[in-house]
């Protein structure tokens, strides 16, 4: 019967996939959980109860002002604690909906990490071929730690300019975008043992940043752990005590896309963010993540950021400033959370430039984060 290719998942002219393309990529960020080829859902059994408690000095700031009026704009909340300070939502995204929150998704693979970690289950000065023998050059003979930091150097390249960027091609393995032609599909993790390196060492001193470095990580977690990715995210989404459905892309063989397949609501992205202020503990005082691991990342020993942004590091899956921790996500995502004050400042945008970049407009984002918490 005649057939024709899903154009949603198919490269289009300059490399981006037709979800990716700059005038879909709006409704695409709100709609990827029902764009991607392979995943999952979870309901949690409980939720955990949020109380509203306006802060009307949230909104008097000016950056809130300017950046949930910009038309890129998709959602804030802040959260102290279980108490409701803000929240704003776009007049095409509702409170309840999903939104990806791409790389933000290394904040859940930080603590699957940190939890095996505590349990002695991994040495952090061992190497990557030490628990994944069958791994390619790009990463055997990397420490377990440099990878956690974003601190080694190989044949990945993460530079969405670039129409030919290797991140770009990943997606093919990770059921976002169909292989060209009659090239054969591959496992997420059959890619990942492809990357190649001659020299791992990263002399910059800066982060050398890759969404597989964080694939593998999640690897070697399930393989100590002896527990499914699948049942490691089913944990935190329970202990989380999300409202919402919890959304997670897969490769085909159901392998969870740990570098930021994730999509769930701003307010269940805010409860999460809740976990790290409970020294990682769930609504139940469930163990989740490690303590430890989380300060570990605050001791700011990883690489910096390019300046102007030196002052931030990268550690164990987290950016910190020493003081709060978080992630960004790719298009215009954020998570700042800091622990002592139980603040949780979440930021959902979409950014409709051709590579979905835009360092100013991250460094505008955190540092209003920077501003509430400081409140």
């Amino acid at each position: 019967m005649p057939t024709h290719s899903n154009q949603d998942l198919v490269a289009q002219p300059g490399e981006m996939e037709g979800w990716n393309l700059p005038h879909n990529r709006r409704a695409s960020f709100h709609n990827l959980h029902r764009i991607v080829r392979y995943g999952f859902s979870i309901r949690a059994p409980q939720i955990l109860k949020l109380t509203p408690c306006s802060d009307t000095r949230i909104a008097q700031l000016d950056s809130v002002k300017k950046l949930c009026n910009a038309n890129i704009f998709s959602a804030m909340v802040v959260l102290r604690g279980d108490q409701l300070a803000y929240e704003q939502y776009a007049p095409d995204f509702a409170p309840h909906q999903a939104h990806t929150i791409m790389s933000i998704t290394k904040t859940m693979t930080h603590l699957i990490f940190g939890r095996c970690v505590e349990d002695n289950l991994i040495d952090l000065n061992a190497k990557v071929g030490d628990y994944l023998p069958e791994i390619g050059s790009g990463y055997a003979d990397a420490t377990i730690q440099n990878v956690l930091d974003m601190n080694v150097v190989n044949d990945y390249s993460e530079d969405y300019s670039d129409p030919h960027t290797t991140a770009l091609h990943h997606n093919i393995s990770m059921g976002w975008r169909l292989p060209a032609g009659d090239t054969q599909l591959t496992s997420n993790r059959e890619f990942l043992c492809t990357i190649k390196s001659d020299d791992l060492s990263n002399r910059s001193g800066e982060v050398n940043y890759k969404s597989a470095s964080t694939d593998v990580l999640a690897w070697i977690a399930e393989r100590v752990s002896c527990q499914s990715l699948h049942d490691h995210f089913v944990h935190i989404a329970e202990a989380t005590g999300i409202e919402h459905t919890f959304h997670m892309s897969t490769d085909h063989t159901g392998i969870p896309n740990t570098n930021g397949g994730v999509c769930l609501s701003p307010r269940d992205l805010a409860r999460f963010g809740l976990v790290f202020t409970r020294q990682c503990r769930g609504i139940n005082d469930e163990r989740v993540g490690s303590h430890c691991f989380m300060d570990a990342a605050r001791s700011c020993t990883g690489p910096v950021y390019p300046a102007p942004d030196d002052q931030i590091h990268y550690g164990n899956q987290l950016i910190t400033n020493g003081r709060w921790i978080g992630h960004g996500g790719w298009g215009g995502q954020l998570l700042i959370v800091d622990p002592e004050a139980a603040t949780v400042v979440v930021f959902l945008s979409v950014l409709e430039n051709h590579s979905a970049s835009d360092d100013n407009h991250k460094r505008a984002i955190v540092q209003m984060a920077e501003e509430i918490i400081e409140l």
